[in-house]
């Protein structure tokens, strides 16, 4: 009996405190992050202004680049599998050579670029930078409605090519089943350092997420008759169109985000892309920025990390202009987590459902163990991102073996119990070397890891970012198999302005190249939600 009260007591206490250090950091202050100058290419910044242009950009390929990526697969050397290993000790080397077999002789690079070039690709200088981005509109004219542009941002280890299964389904919806209620025109940049994108020269923010707000703006000059009329920069194009808004949704790596570039009101989402008119004169942007401010064009000089990051600064930045945000993977560390040690009993109690049980239960192996086995990678990656680069960038087997076991357990963890891991049940080999190859022929794969290092590398919740919330509405959709499940008690702690939270039926981090069609169809349930607000 005494036991019994000491255990009841104790859950009391804890209770009480937990509550208390909850509400204290809880609190919904509305900050913004700020607006600063940068510079990320080599050298100083030149005394003439940037070139805002434009350019359209094609992928290529070539004998040269094709040969010594066989003659490198043929000089591979591995070391054999232990017996009955499957995927616990990495990936598979017995499985590895049927994966280079298919590489060096089955698999078409020059199909693949073909495939690739399927959607018209761009470039343009951002803080110093070239920046890689694809544009996709709806194949046939709208009646009645226009497109909403929706900026696709990928993560590590993917790339812009991850959203080629859901794009069709966004910018041409009926022809593929769906309801044509939401249409999109699509923007999937490669981040900075990431494939064709260029790498930053410096330490520090790479490019920022003031970039890709900065992007999306450029990239409405592609529509409108304003190209030459109107300045090229976030500033004024922020403030000439004061219904300017972003959508953010996922992209992969970190957290699945994708960011939609639209106006407030609901019968003209195309004004973020056709070009606002020039004379126009909206809402300030904050302290010390007005229209054509070169501080409105660039971006905060804290880290980003890829995916969800990128996206969700953008909101911390600019919370007037940003319409809202889409996420399906959100890392969202706060005192509240740990009343799910108390909330497996009583989940109501604390604000759980039976559904956050099953995904966290038990926690210790679905959260403390899980992230023990799946982040060896972000270790490395955050401390010297370049020794291990060094390796990858020489060896097209070691890289390909590095990228695709993420895809096998960070699709399913129950994969790793698999000889294969699991990779041809959601994935073709073309579409996981096409992701590899992406990496592989621009030579990105150290540039791609050094944004761990220049985010982590500070310390936890070192920067600004993380210790601020998010107050545009916000939806999340909770993949079973993500590295993670984030119940909507937590979601909410950092977006309280959460709209829409869905329980998936079925999928796992890589959500976009797995599942388009369930993540399609969460984008345009939280869109509809959105514009009934």
């Amino acid at each position: 009996m005494f036991l019994g009260r000491t255990m009841w007591l104790e859950i009391l206490l804890a209770s009480v405190l937990g509550f208390a250090i909850y509400w204290f950091v809880s609190r919904n202050k509305e900050e913004t992050l700020p607006l600063e100058d940068g510079w990320w290419g080599p050298g100083a910044r030149p005394a003439a202004a940037e070139d805002e242009s434009i350019r359209p950009f094609k992928v290529e390929t070539s004998e040269e680049e094709i040969e010594d990526l066989h003659r490198r697969i043929d000089s591979v050397r591995l070391t054999p599998a232990l017996e009955d290993v499957r995927f616990h000790f990495g990936f598979n080397s017995k499985y590895l050579r049927k994966v280079l077999s298919y590489w060096r002789n089955g698999f078409d690079w020059k199909k693949q670029v073909e495939i690739l070039n399927r959607y018209p690709h761009f470039k343009t200088k951002i803080e110093g930078l070239d920046i890689h981005f694809i544009h996709v509109k709806p194949p046939q004219p709208l009646s009645g409605c226009t497109p909403k542009p929706l900026l696709m941002v990928h993560g590590w280890p993917g790339s812009f090519y991850e959203f080629y299964k859901i794009i069709p389904l966004l910018t041409d919806p009926r022809k593929h089943g769906l309801s044509d209620e939401h249409v999109f025109e699509v923007i999937c940049p490669c981040i900075p350092g990431y494939g064709f994108s260029e790498a930053s020269s410096k330490k520090g923010t790479v490019a920022g997420a003031g970039g890709w707000l900065l992007l999306g703006a450029r990239s409405s000059h592609r529509r409108g008759d304003s190209r030459d009329s109107c300045p090229r920069g976030l500033g004024s194009q922020m403030a000439s169109a004061p219904s300017l808004a972003l959508l953010g949704a996922a992209g992969g790596g970190w957290a699945e985000q994708r960011s939609l570039a639209a106006s407030a009101g609901l019968g003209a989402w195309t004004l973020a892309l056709s070009g606002a008119p020039c004379p126009g004169a909206g809402p300030p942007l904050g302290p010390g920025l007005s229209q054509g401010s070169p501080r409105a064009a660039r971006a905060p000089r804290t880290s980003l990390v890829p995916g969800s990051l990128i996206c969700t600064n953008m909101a911390q930045m600019v919370p007037s202009h940003v319409k809202g945000l889409h996420l399906n993977m959100a890392f969202v560390l706060n005192p509240g987590t740990l009343t799910f040690l108390l909330g497996q009993r009583f989940p109501r109690l604390f604000g759980y459902t039976q559904r956050d049980v099953e995904l966290l239960s038990p926690f210790k192996e679905k959260v403390f163990y899980s992230l023990m086995r799946e982040s060896g990678y972000m270790h490395i990656q955050c401390t010297k991102p370049d020794t291990v680069g060094c390796a990858l960038n020489d060896s097209p087997v070691g890289l390909a073996a590095y990228i695709l076991e993420k895809f096998s357990t960070w699709t399913n963890p129950e994969f790793r119990d698999l000889e294969d891991g699991g990779l041809e049940r959601k994935f073709s080999l073309d579409e996981l070397l096409t992701n590899v190859m992406l990496y592989w022929t621009t030579g990105s794969i150290t540039s791609s890891q050094r944004f761990y290092k220049e985010n982590l590398g500070q310390g936890f919740r070192a920067n600004k970012h993380d210790r601020m919330k998010v107050h545009v509405p916000t939806g999340f959709a909770a993949f079973p198999c993500e590295l993670i499940h984030v119940p909507e008690k937590w979601v909410r702690f950092k977006y309280p302005n959460l709209i829409s939270y869905s329980y998936m039926a079925r999928g796992g981090h890589f959500a976009a190249f797995e599942e388009p069609e369930l993540l399609a169809q969460d984008i345009c349930k939280f869109v509809g939600l959105l514009e009934q607000r």
